[in-house]
């Protein structure tokens, strides 16, 4: 009958020996992790960051020299938006150009009120009961389409009668967020701009991402 084998007891290691056998696995541990989740998370922080708070650069408005003194001798009536746009930069927001875009402002209000009438009377005009079903729904459908328009139109309204009284403060054509000049451009195409385009791009993505 064979005597089991016995394997010896391993010696069990000194203060120092264990010591060591702890600070290379600890060594070890810190200078090959497995991944480096705070590493990855710094990346993608600062490439959000730069994608979110860079607005791409507006382009610059080519300025037309034959008309660069224009507005010295033409009446403010007869000035056109290229002759505004060719007026020296030290000139931004005088006197003139505030005269210009409150004209500006005024027609484009008094053609909305002049279309808001014809919207009015074209409707009183079709209160006619039309028998063909298929003849009353297209009728009705271009007033549904004709309402929603002026509805916006009515949106535009306020915000021209808002745009109107930011000239008589004063404060036309700066930034209500910054404080910066929104550019005579950026006027031309949206005389009722209250913000500068960078201000604007930020205000729209925040509403892309946490909505209204």
């Amino acid at each position: 009958m064979s005597m089991p084998v016995v394997e010896p007891t391993p010696r069990p290691l000194g203060k120092r020996a264990a010591k060591k056998v702890m600070m290379e696995q600890m060594t070890q541990a810190a200078v090959i992790p497995t991944h480096a989740p705070d590493a990855a998370k710094a990346t993608f922080s600062t490439m959000n960051e730069r994608a979110v708070m860079t607005p791409p650069v507006p382009s610059s408005i080519q300025k037309d020299p034959k008309r660069a003194n224009n507005w010295k001798t033409v009446p403010v009536e007869q000035l056109t938006d290229q002759d505004i746009q060719a007026m020296p930069d030290s000139e931004y927001m005088s006197e003139l150009q505030l005269s210009y875009f409150r004209r500006k402002l005024s027609q484009l209000k008094a053609d909305m009120l002049a279309n808001a009438g014809e919207t009015t009377e074209h409707l009183r005009e079709d209160t006619v009961v039309v028998p063909d079903p298929a003849d009353r729904a297209t009728i009705e459908e271009e007033h549904a389409l004709e309402l929603r328009t002026r509805d916006r139109e009515r949106k535009l309204l306020k915000k021209i009668e808002q745009a109107i009284a930011r000239i008589d403060s004063g404060d036309y054509g700066y930034c209500e967020e910054t404080g910066e000049a929104i550019g005579v451009g950026r006027l031309m195409a949206r005389p009722t701009a209250s913000l500068s385009l960078e201000a604007q791009q930020r205000r729209e993505l925040k509403q892309k991402m946490f909505g209204d």
